[in-house]
């Protein structure tokens, strides 16, 4: 993995985040209601996937207040949402998976296959780009007035369950094993640590590059109208160059 890519493009979804806390509060509102049905309650010290989906969704700074209002309303909604990942190629041929949360499968995929279309991609069937990807539980730490690198690199690596943490001045990843990612969220948390993000994210195993200016205008635009989408949860591609994107 390219570190300066990696880098860029953590810049990139934070700054898009920061942007779309609507769209981030619909994404953790939709995990949390599912972890309540299919959990079989609204207490999550007896239901362990909302107890999981609750620590996600503190760790990207949902309120809450906010959290207790879905909670709530979960209880009494007859939506059925369903997991569904979509993969295929973007312009120039970058590989995409795109994740959502669907309550109608046959819109959700109506819509993101016009996207792929749109844009100069094509919507494939499942594992043409998943083998590309591994799923790995990323962690994103700030700390707008600089991290102790060693400090916070002892600190980490005593906490069962992290693979790895790379640091910059003010930000750090660090990564798990996507069973482990809550546990050491909560830890990290516990030690003093803020996020930016928390999540099971698709790590590419190769990057591709664009260079072609109308390739990287249209794979920019499908990747806005993506998170536009509210059925779409997160979009993952291994697009190297992604600072280039206009």
């Amino acid at each position: 993995m390219s570190g300066h890519s990696k880098w860029n493009n953590i810049k990139r979804k934070k700054e898009k985040a920061d942007g779309a806390k609507a769209k981030i509060f619909t994404r953790f509102a939709r995990e949390i209601a599912v972890a309540v049905r299919e959990g079989g309650s609204a207490d999550p010290n007896s239901n362990a996937r909302l107890r999981d989906a609750i620590s996600k969704a503190k760790a990207n700074n949902v309120p809450n207040d906010n959290i207790k209002r879905v909670i709530d309303k979960a209880s009494s909604d007859t939506a059925s949402y369903e997991k569904i990942n979509y993969e295929g190629y973007g312009a120039g041929g970058i590989a995409v998976i795109v994740e959502t949360l669907t309550d109608n499968r046959n819109r959700t995929a109506a819509s993101v296959r016009h996207l792929f279309d749109k844009y100069g991609g094509n919507l494939g069937t499942n594992g043409c780009v998943s083998y590309m990807f591994t799923q790995k539980g990323r962690i994103i730490i700030e700390d707008e007035d600089g991290l102790d690198e060693e400090k916070l690199f002892e600190e980490a690596m005593e906490i069962d369950g992290v693979d790895d943490i790379e640091i910059e001045e003010f930000e750090a990843e660090v990564t798990t094993a996507p069973v482990d990612l809550v546990r050491v969220a909560e830890e990290l948390e516990g030690k003093g640590y803020h996020f930016s993000s928390a999540e099971v994210a698709y790590i590419p195993s190769t990057y591709n590059t664009l260079s072609d200016e109308e390739q990287l205008k249209n794979f920019g635009l499908m990747l806005e109208m993506l998170d536009d989408d509210d059925d779409v949860q997160g979009v993952w591609h291994n697009l190297e160059n992604e600072e280039d994107l206009p």
